[in-house]
């Protein structure tokens, strides 16, 4: 009795800054996503990769719809690749919430050939709290944007650092 075939991978997910500059190429949009158990923050790259841009909030529901708006974004923005904050331990360790977010990123390589670029997020939902909160913005205000200002604070970082690889 044959073995049924394994689906095919179609994307690729990686640490390394320049292996993600190779397969995504040089230049075009990136999304920068902040993957939470409620929402999924998202952040868009100018064409250019110089400037990160909050872009939207998915309220998640089930993987399926949610990967089907992420990946329905990344078409209407001739996105060329994703960059996903990867929420390590501040001592560097890994906990549940990493291993759910490399399971968000091989379930999306099943489903696009798009790079994915693990980027780490030590800290930054704590910084878009407090710029918030210095902009005086209301807790409702900060409870409807902070998953998004928090991925473009991931985005951002990352553009920072490949534009220095180039």
């Amino acid at each position: 009795m044959s073995q049924p075939a394994s689906p095919e991978i179609t994307g690729r997910t990686t640490e390394d800054p320049q292996e993600f500059i190779a397969a995504a190429t040089a230049s075009g949009r990136l999304i920068g996503i902040d993957g939470g158990t409620k929402t999924l923050g998202l952040a868009l790259s100018d064409v250019t990769r110089t400037i990160a841009s909050a872009l939207e909030t998915i309220r998640r529901t089930k993987f399926t719809a949610d990967a089907a708006r992420l990946l329905a974004l990344a078409t209407e923005h001739a996105v060329t690749g994703l960059v996903l904050g990867l929420p390590r331990n501040l001592d560097g360790t890994e906990g549940p919430r990493a291993q759910a977010t490399r399971a968000l990123a091989r379930n999306l390589n099943k489903l696009s050939p798009l790079p994915i670029l693990l980027w780490d997020e030590r800290l930054t939902t704590a910084e878009a709290e407090r710029m918030l909160i210095d902009a005086d913005q209301s807790r409702k205000r900060r409870g409807e944007v902070i998953d998004k200002l928090a991925a473009t604070i991931i985005l951002q970082s990352a553009l920072d650092r490949l534009g220095r690889q180039r």
